[in-house]
């Protein structure tokens, strides 16, 4: 099991002064394991998680489990985690706190135009989930898993899933992922697995008791005195409520009112909620919340920080803004390369973040693709007025296009602003493709046809003669431009006026074939000589 622990006490710790007067509590928090899902599209990453919010709701099975979320409908789309409370009958330890109870997942996209936002959400988790199949087999988008996993260093649960189809073969699983270095318990290997089915809820306790086990071999704590620090997980634009952040407290403690800033957004929080939309005072470590307040939409991935004053967030955020402006200068550098700019913009900020990463994976030898914004919102007034001032392309991700530009458009038809939006990123991406091959300049390929091997020359004029061949290479048509070679070197060019066999007029002749054409060229053709038939064709620039 791959793992990154530092020896950390599991508790909140007493100590005594000197003087044995005065007792003062070290403020540590024996914080909830933060659980990443990871796993293939079709693997039932999503059915597990609502499973396990399935089975909270049910109270869990006779065993001893009960398991609360708060409520069934606590994961939505824009929030990205949620939270468990596990409780035993039978305690787990005497030292055990409600806190070791707990247990915080982060809902990650399994389709791989998210792998950024995969990497991402591994890296602020403490065990990593992967789900597989029991009666498929090991995926690339698996194996992706593995790597943003590995790269965290943090533990991993192998999840078995389906194993109520008759066609699930665990073991097999199990053999293939020892083939790429995911060697489990049962194999001899220190990865434990589970075996479960979201269908019928069967193992989520053996699941989650696996979980706990993991995280308490973790001691993972979290210290209450610091400043709050956390990561944002998930970013976007409400309509009604402005912009709206999922975050995870990694350390210090979160409370509503306070000031916090990430590198290119600032709050004041108006209002937190946990992941079920009640609201709360404060977010301890590892615990997931809902940030209304910001002036802007965060980055997803992007840290936070809390401030003692609005001026000290301000003066970091400055401060990183300007960094980014520095770096955004290079974009100009273009040298004589085509440039296709655009716009983009989207209804949640990790969506909109995973495709301009697949975007800058275009390749740009010969044309450059600028992304002059990416942002959180519909389509409005001030893109169309960049778009036009930059000639760019306006391209929208589940948005909408504001009535104002539906307006400005309509009235002034002189304003060519292209405005295109996409509900499936695949065909976005290929969008942008075209858009860049157009504007490359077509090529002139040329193909070679056939062949014909002039064996006599039966009447000349000017710069017309009449030839007798046999069609040694491919097939000859009429109308095809032709190249005169006297052995290696190309003495002349033409074009077949008309083909004829047996003195009849045809339009296709193939290889063996005899036959007579009308050649129209700058050259006079000689027996011996050999006719080359080909083709020139335009085709569009390829990237």
């Amino acid at each position: 099991m791959v793992k990154k622990q530092a020896k950390r006490s599991p508790v909140a710790k007493t100590k005594f002064s000197a003087i044995g007067a005065k007792k003062t509590v070290e403020q540590t928090w024996q914080r909830p394991p933060v659980v990443v899902v990871l796993g293939h599209v079709d693997h039932g990453k999503s059915s597990l998680l609502e499973a396990i919010k399935d089975f909270s709701a049910e109270g869990g099975p006779a065993s001893g489990w009960n398991i609360t979320s708060n409520e069934s409908g606590g994961i939505t789309q824009h929030i990205g985690a949620y939270e468990v409370e596990v409780e035993s009958k039978e305690a787990a330890s005497a030292k055990a706190t409600a806190s070791q109870r707990k247990i915080t997942f982060i809902d990650t996209p399994g389709h791989e135009a998210f792998s950024a936002m995969r990497t991402r959400g591994a890296s602020v988790a403490d065990i990593a989930l992967l789900v597989v199949d029991a009666a498929q087999t090991v995926q690339p988008q698996t194996k992706e898993a593995i790597m943003a996993i590995k790269k965290a260093e943090i533990p991993m649960i192998v999840v078995l899933n389906k194993v109520d189809l008759p066609t699930a073969d665990p073991e097999k699983i199990k053999r293939e992922l020892a083939k790429i270095d995911i060697l489990v318990e049962s194999m001899g290997g220190t990865i434990p697995s589970v075996e479960v089915s979201a269908r019928e809820k069967t193992g989520i306790d053996e699941l989650l008791e696996m979980i706990l086990l993991v995280s308490e071999l973790q001691e993972l704590t979290g210290d209450l005195k610091v400043p709050a620090e956390g990561l944002v997980i998930e970013s976007y634009m409400d309509s009604l409520k402005g912009p709206i952040a999922t975050v995870i407290v990694e350390k210090g403690t979160l409370h509503a009112k306070d000031i916090i800033a990430t590198d290119l957004a600032l709050a004041k929080i108006k209002h937190l909620r946990d992941f079920a939309g009640k609201e709360i005072t404060q977010v301890l470590p590892s615990q997931p919340a809902v940030v209304l307040g910001f002036e802007k939409v965060p980055g997803v991935g992007e840290k936070f920080k809390s401030y003692k004053t609005e001026k000290e967030a301000a003066i970091h955020l400055k401060a990183e803004v300007s960094k980014r402006e520095i770096n955004t200068t290079v974009l100009e550098m273009v040298g004589d390369k085509k440039v296709v700019n655009v716009i983009l913009k989207g209804d949640v900020f990790g969506s909109i973040e995973a495709i301009e990463g697949m975007l800058k994976n275009l390749p740009q030898d010969q044309v450059v693709l600028r992304i002059l914004k990416v942002e959180v919102g519909d389509i409005n007034e001030t893109d169309v007025k960049l778009a036009e001032y930059s000639k760019a392309i306006i391209i929208g991700f589940r948005v909408k296009i504001t009535p104002g530009v539906m307006q400005i458009l309509s009235k002034d038809a002189t304003k060519r602003v292209r405005i295109k939006t996409f509900d499936i990123i695949y065909e976005l991406i290929q969008e942008i493709r075209n858009g860049m091959e157009k504007s490359l300049e077509a090529e002139t390929v040329r193909k070679d046809i056939g062949k014909i091997k002039a064996l006599i020359i039966f009447f000349a004029e000017k710069n017309r003669q009449i030839v007798g061949g046999k069609i040694t290479e491919g097939e000859i048509k009429k109308g095809l431009k032709l190249d005169v070679m006297r052995g290696t070197e190309k003495v002349g060019g033409g074009r077949i006026i008309n083909l004829q066999r047996d003195k009849k007029d045809m339009d296709l002749l193939k290889k063996g074939d005899e036959c007579g054409i009308l050649f129209e060229g700058n050259v006079k053709v000689e027996a011996q000589d050999i006719l080359v038939a080909y083709v020139e064709e335009r085709q569009k620039g390829v990237l």
